[in-house]
């Protein structure tokens, strides 16, 4: 740390636990690139049924046809040629704690993964790299019907309803990385909670990367049935390397008639990541979809969720917050389509930028020409730290009927020099006072939270404000 003109700089944030790099003991991996081969060799690895080959090659195609997108964050820096696309873990998935190898497990025991299955959740999945490496729900759950497994297992043991849904939702035309997705997805979770099952904890899936210049192609699939309610959590990190990592899963959500899902994510990736995630949900009548969402790492990010209310009274209400630093660009937003009388969206966003770092909140409303009654407000507000860092909204609306309420309000601004006078004069330090602040910004989104992810979020924020006076 040093002092300049009474100003204090901290040249990085200190991301503790989640830069700790594991050994890679890899017991197969890709060549670099991606060709047919190489797709092969992964539905080998695999043993994909014959659909899911063709798929992948199908998908390998529509890749090649595409172009990379530039109305977003420029992909500098990313290089197919020199990304692996699977690495297998030295290990098979592990039912039992106890039986991960101890280098995986160090790892997700200081991530507090195991922690927070005894104490508040459901069940787990942990997936290091391309692999689940450990699975596990309650009993009490399974006895409710409710499927959750890895979607390898999924693949295998409900063959028939992934092939139903698989890659229905987001499909590989798409965009370019939709497709990359189809050609070398690996790992993720799948979800089937059946119909009138209300599951009172959390199901959870924690996916750490650890290999550098490697790519983290997860895919979730999660099915609600007919009245029923669940609340999934997605964690992901990784550490910082000098090489480019990238991020492209795909989640694909079905919210049947009068079901209730809440998918919450914590990202937190490393500032080599490319994170090009995609995220959709498809809500069918007095269906509620709720997203929470903290956006905290990567270089780049391309993340946009999106619901599609395709039933009368159907719901969806989205609650996100960006947090970009130092030789970031988080372009993140929400999409929503307005299908069927009477539906309603509700999206409010905030977003943090400091240190020249780059915030971007895109929102997209489409009210279909049967969404009589439909209703939707959205609302971003954006607090920059610095003179050098960049906030900006950039709304879509494409309305089709005139019998509908629509609302868009965006803010923007700065801390007040008066606040941190006011805060300082009662005996807080700058920083402290920037922080609290800071967290206040973010309380709306934090109590959205299950309590010991409200706690990882507000200390990812704490490690984010280290080094922002000046």
């Amino acid at each position: 740390m040093e002092t300049v003109k009474n100003k204090t700089f901290v040249e990085d944030v200190n991301r503790s636990i989640y830069d700790i790099k594991d050994k890679v003991n890899a017991s197969y991996k890709t060549s670099r690139g991606l060709t047919s081969g190489i797709v092969n060799a992964i539905s080998l690895e695999k043993n994909d049924p014959a659909w899911m080959r063709e798929f992948r090659q199908k998908s390998l195609k529509i890749y090649n046809e595409l172009e990379v997108p530039v109305w977003g964050p420029s992909l500098e820096g990313l290089n197919m040629e020199d990304i692996v696309t699977y690495v297998r873990p030295n290990t098979k998935m592990q039912l039992k704690w106890d039986e991960v190898p101890e280098d995986i497990k160090n790892t997700f025991e200081r991530l507090g993964i195991p922690q927070a299955e005894r104490t508040s959740l459901a069940g787990v999945g942990a997936q290091y790299d391309s692999e689940v490496v450990y699975h596990n729900v309650r009993e009490e759950v399974k006895s409710q019907g409710v499927i959750y497994t890895d979607m390898e297992s999924a693949l295998r043991e409900h063959e028939d309803i992934v092939k139903e849904h698989f890659m229905k939702l987001v499909t590989p035309r798409d965009h370019k990385f939709a497709a990359l997705h189809g050609a070398v997805w690996s790992g993720g979770s799948f979800v089937y909670v059946p119909p009138g099952v209300s599951v009172e904890i959390p199901l959870q899936s924690y996916f750490r990367l650890n290999a550098p210049g490697a790519g983290q192609f997860e895919h979730t699939l999660i099915i609600v049935d007919k009245g029923a309610n669940l609340h999934f959590i997605e964690g992901c990190s990784a550490p910082k390397y000098n090489v480019a990592n990238l991020h492209a899963g795909c989640v694909e959500l079905f919210v049947r008639e009068g079901a209730r899902l809440r998918y919450s994510t914590i990202e937190n990736w490393s500032k080599n990541m490319f994170n090009l995630n995609t995220k959709r949900a498809s809500v069918e009548k007095d269906g509620i979809m709720e997203w929470v969402s903290g956006s905290f790492g990567s270089r780049v990010s391309y993340l946009y969720p999106m619901s599609i209310l395709k039933g009368e009274n159907a719901r969806m209400e989205y609650t996100g917050i960006t947090f970009a630093g130092k030789g970031q660009n988080l372009d993140t937003g929400v999409k929503v389509v307005h299908g069927a009388p009477n539906t309603s969206s509700h999206m409010s966003s905030k977003s943090i930028s400091k240190d020249g770092g780059c915030s971007t909140f895109r929102s997209a409303v489409v009210m279909g020409t049967v969404a009589d009654g439909a209703k939707c407000a959205v609302s971003c507000e954006s607090l920059m730290l610095d003179s050098e860092s960049r906030s900006d909204t950039i709304p879509a609306m494409d309305i089709r009927n005139d019998n509908v309420d629509i609302g868009h309000e965006a803010k923007i601004g700065r801390i007040s020099d008066d606040t941190i006078f006011y805060l300082m004069s009662r005996g807080l330090s700058e920083a402290d006072a920037r922080a609290m602040i800071v967290s206040g910004f973010a309380e709306p989104i934090a109590k959205e939270l299950p309590l010991e992810y409200a706690l990882e979020m507000n200390q990812l924020i704490r490690l984010e404000m280290e080094g922002s006076i000046g």
